[in-house]
């Protein structure tokens, strides 16, 4: 996994639980699930990542 990779879901990620805060103080369910889902499709991202890494080697 190249770094621009690493550093592009690990800002998805951050953005994803910041979106999910904010959604939780201000009570406001659609951006918080907005969040959670940036965060899952970050985590998927990396998951990707980490496969096509294990074929490489």
């Amino acid at each position: 996994m190249g770094l621009d990779d690493k550093i592009h879901n690990a800002a998805e990620n951050a953005g994803g639980k910041a979106k999910e805060a904010a959604g939780k103080v201000t009570d406001n369910e659609r951006l918080e699930a907005e969040g959670k889902a940036d965060q899952t499709k970050a985590d998927l991202k990396n998951a990707g990542e980490k496969v096509k890494d294990a074929f490489k080697e």
